[in-house]
């Protein structure tokens, strides 16, 4: 039985604005993410938030480049 999302909320500030709700459509919850600007979807499981929450301060400033992804140079 696939339970309706649940909404968390949403997280924003001057450069970015995400809506997030817990999906329980695959095998176990997961989080929702939505880009409020692009309406890009993704998804993070238990795992990788435990993930997250083990890193150490700095581990993601090289994702958050916009430009690495995003905008990426010919």
């Amino acid at each position: 039985m696939n339970e309706p999302a649940e909404p968390v909320g949403v997280v924003a500030n001057e450069f970015a604005s995400v809506a997030v709700t817990v999906d329980h459509a695959g095998h176990s919850p997961r989080l929702r993410l939505v880009d409020q600007k692009t309406g890009r979807v993704g998804y993070l499981d238990a795992l990788e938030l435990e993930t997250l929450a083990w890193l150490p301060d700095g581990a993601l400033h090289g994702l958050l480049d916009p430009s690495v992804v995003r905008w990426p140079s010919p």
